[in-house]
């Protein structure tokens, strides 16, 4: 999405990582110093709360970048920034980057769409937490998924438990009746969706909507798998 000569600016800073499931970027009140552009895989933004429980707040995939708007302006991190599917993702220091954007508008242009995104996405998953039933809310965050990673989605009951914030049987309950339904099969730590339409039409509109958000923001340009061929190799 970025002009040629805004990408060559950054391209030779970058370095590519592996992501690992459950790897932490980024805990709450840490300052952030790198900004992950994922190629694949999923990072979740998560809420602890003392009691134990977790809720996901929003996840970025392909389509975005992790920590850019704090990392550019010295915020901290006010979430735990989670890996919750194994991938790989560009990373740069956020100096360089800064430095970039001083010579050129186009990057802070994209960050603050981004962000605008990112900020109405969980407005969204609040909305939706509030007002529709576990059914309908599950089959929008494997919606969500198929569009990051594709039909075969890495997840336990524990992880989709909270990334709809209810108890692990409400969503054993659910998965069992989808799968009986054919819309996914299930297996310990693993979900293949066979039936994306019969989700799409099992699900609330919330999916829909971000899908529109994004789309208005940046056109239809949800990128494909990326390539690292021009990125800059390193450790991870």
């Amino acid at each position: 999405m970025l002009p040629a000569d805004d990408f060559a600016a950054l391209s030779k800073h970058f370095i590519t990582v592996e992501f690992q499931h459950g790897e932490s970027l980024a805990l709450p009140g840490d300052e952030i110093r790198r900004v992950y552009f994922p190629h694949s895989g999923i990072v979740s933004f998560v809420v602890e709360v003392p009691e134990g429980d977790v809720v996901q707040t929003g996840m970025v995939g392909r389509d975005g970048v992790v920590g850019a708007a704090q990392a550019l302006d010295d915020k901290v991190s006010i979430n735990k920034i989670v890996v919750q599917s194994p991938g790989t993702a560009s990373v740069i220091d956020r100096d360089p980057l800064r430095d970039a954007i001083r010579s050129g508008n186009g990057i802070r242009k994209i960050f603050a769409a981004h962000d605008q995104f990112f900020i109405s996405d969980i407005q969204q998953t609040a909305a939706c937490n509030a007002l529709h039933p576990i059914e309908a809310r599950m089959c929008r965050w494997m919606l969500r998924m198929m569009d990051l990673i594709g039909t075969d989605v890495p997840l336990t009951q524990e992880d989709l438990a909270a990334m709809i914030g209810v108890r692990r049987t409400s969503v054993t309950e659910v998965a069992t009746r989808l799968q009986a339904h054919g819309a996914i099969s299930y297996k310990r730590g693993h979900i293949r969706i066979e039936n994306s339409q019969w989700l799409m039409e099992a699900s609330c509109e919330c999916h829909k909507a971000v899908k529109l958000n994004y789309e208005r923001l940046f056109g239809n340009l949800l990128p494909q798998r990326v390539s690292t061929d021009r990125m800059a190799r390193g450790p991870s």
